[in-house]
């Protein structure tokens, strides 16, 4: 009872307070040069400390979905959209699930999408980012992070394998325990084809860490599936130069014009200079007399031909 008084005198005084600030924008003016971490810790502190600021907090952090997206990658040809859901509905109520299929022949892309009705749903799936779903280990990550490769740490290229020569009968299963023992894995599988759905004979793994990647590509132990494997960075050939045929300036196709284009900032036509009408005279051609040709009609087909006169 003396609680509920208390309460109630508080709120009375806390209504009846005059206000600091006469307007919002004097509050806003304040807030301005503040840094988002200074920010974050005072709405955090004021939202553990009153109830309506935390709903608002969390009404608005809710109401973009582009904090409740998850974009998923890594699923096998096999999974269909009632499976990504039901991997995902362990984290809270899902609005909106599904893989993502090709228009034409109506095959998984190998991506799918899950949206959460509340934001703390995401987060917690976002704490535990790979699933193994369908003997594939697909990874989740925010759906404005994913698409853009955003998420990419800048260390990734040294810590994403190349596995190749794998065995036909090797699965997702084999090689992620295989590599395991080197560190703790990020995401890996092998690489299908989308058609058959057979191995391409190679596949990734990447690793959490630098180190557990370096351990795997000097282990002298690379025989997986009866097969001796090849280990190394997935990235050693995107730092070579490749050296392209320099394209022809005035080639074109068969059929076709070429049709030149002038540099930048010239512009045609070019005036030429001016000279007096008498400063290169015209030379006189002089014609060649024939006053001792004689003609005759009766040359070989009808037509003349001429001699000269005796």
């Amino acid at each position: 009872m003396e609680d509920s008084l208390k309460k109630r005198k508080l709120d009375e005084t806390v209504n009846n307070q005059t206000p600091l600030f006469s307007s919002e924008e004097e509050l806003k003016s304040l807030l301005d040069p503040l840094g988002k971490n200074q920010l974050i810790d005072l709405l955090a502190k004021l939202g553990c400390q009153y109830l309506q600021i935390a709903e608002e907090i969390k009404r608005v952090a809710t109401s973009d979905p582009v904090h409740r997206k998850l974009f998923v990658r890594g699923l096998s040809w096999n999974t269909t959209s009632e499976t990504l859901c039901a991997e995902f509905r362990v984290h809270g109520e899902i609005e909106e699930g599904a893989v993502i299929v090709d228009k034409a022949t109506g095959k998984s892309r190998g991506y799918g999408f899950i949206t959460y009705k509340h934001m703390e749903s995401a987060q917690s799936a976002l704490s535990a980012p790979t699933k193994m779903i369908d003997g594939r280990m697909a990874v989740c990550s925010l759906a404005c992070e994913g698409l853009s490769n955003a998420n990419a740490t800048p260390d990734q290229a040294n810590r994403k394998l190349y596995i190749g020569g794998l065995s036909p009968e090797t699965t997702n299963e084999m090689l992620l325990n295989f590599f395991s023992r080197h560190g703790e894995i990020e995401e890996g599988s092998v690489a299908y084809d989308k058609e058959t759905n057979k191995s391409r004979g190679f596949g990734f793994v990447t690793y959490k860490k630098v180190e557990a990647a370096k351990k795997a590509i000097d282990d002298p132990q690379k025989i997986l599936g009866g097969r001796n494997i090849t280990v190394k960075l997935a990235d050693t050939n995107k730092n070579k130069l490749v050296q392209l045929p320099l394209p022809m300036p005035f080639a074109s196709q068969p059929g076709q014009v070429h049709v030149s284009t002038p540099p930048v900032g010239y512009v045609y036509p070019q005036p030429g200079g001016t000279y007096p009408g008498n400063a290169y005279p015209v030379p006189q051609v002089q014609t060649p007399s024939y006053g001792h040709v004689a003609v005759k009609n009766d040359g070989i087909g009808g037509y003349p031909y001429y001699v000269a006169k005796q």
